[in-house]
């Protein structure tokens, strides 16, 4: 949860830059962590539950025109995303990476997980994934995915 996260941040005295002590950075990751719960959370989560969990539950594939709607509500997040919370920056409160990128991209991995390549036509995404990946350790990243990216494997 975001009230842990902020919560470990805090007691143990974590590097600045993941939940910084500047005002307006802090506001940027304080913007994002309360904006994604309904937007990227919401609409990535609504993704694998119908492209994934709904299926394996029912026994039935989801209708292409359901599918179609729920993997669009979610295009317009990952738009609102690049353009009000990414800009021209490396991270979402500037140059360094902060808990809101990486709530963010832990969201962004369930599509991922389910099927849906959402980095595949967005390069600034991507890019921004990369420096993610890259300053939490591949090796890390990987590791906490894994359950996710193999969830098809059931």
């Amino acid at each position: 949860s975001i009230a842990i996260l902020l919560y470990m941040a805090r007691k143990f005295k974590t590097p600045d830059h993941w939940y910084p002590s500047d005002l307006q950075k802090r506001a940027r990751v304080d913007e994002y962590l309360s904006w994604q719960h309904v937007n990227i959370r919401g609409k990535g989560s609504k993704l694998f539950l119908t492209k994934v969990l709904l299926p394996l539950l029912t026994g039935q594939p989801l209708p292409p025109e359901k599918l179609e709607g729920v993997t669009e509500e979610l295009n317009i997040v990952l738009k609102q995303f690049e353009e009000k919370f990414l800009q021209d920056k490396p991270f979402i409160a500037g140059s360094e990476v902060s808990l809101a990128d990486l709530v963010a991209l832990v969201e962004l991995m369930q599509p991922v997980g389910a099927g849906y390549d959402l980095f595949e036509e967005r390069p600034k995404l991507a890019e921004w994934r990369r420096r993610v990946e890259e300053a939490v350790g591949k090796q890390l990243f990987q590791e906490a995915h894994e359950g996710i990216l193999n969830i098809k494997n059931l």
